[in-house]
């Protein structure tokens, strides 16, 4: 059984900077792109990032360039999201996710696109 298991939230006050780990009991974790997601209360789910194998290619959400940068390790099956110049609008539940392909595609901030999923890690941001 897959899992995904995100780490690392927490309350934080702007200008602050955060980091999440995101472990996946995946076979041949190198071989999937792996994506970031934030849900706010009331707001749909959201993509962040995204990064295939080795980091060859990494895709960010404009609200978060410059800010936040994304990584893994595929020899230890982990995904980090590094969060810097925290604002309270990124106050959110944030989900590590599988893609069910290798590449990060043009879809990639489309929660469909993700086959496994992990239960979140709130980040709180106060002003």
């Amino acid at each position: 059984q897959v899992q995904v298991v995100e780490s690392g939230g927490g309350l934080v006050q702007a200008g602050g900077s955060l980091r999440l780990s995101c472990e996946a009991s995946l076979l041949a974790f190198y071989s999937y792109a792996m994506g970031w997601f934030r849900q706010a209360p009331g707001k749909e789910r959201e993509g962040v990032s995204c990064i295939i194998r080795s980091g060859g290619r990494i895709s960010y959400a404009d609200s978060v360039k410059g800010r936040f940068t994304i990584s893994r390790d595929d020899d230890k099956n982990m995904v980090y999201l590094q969060m810097n110049s925290l604002k309270p609008e990124d106050t959110a539940m944030y989900y590590c996710a599988a893609d069910k392909w290798p590449h990060c595609s043009d879809s990639w901030g489309k929660p469909n696109e993700y086959e496994y999923w992990g239960q979140g890690t709130q980040v709180t941001v106060s002003s």
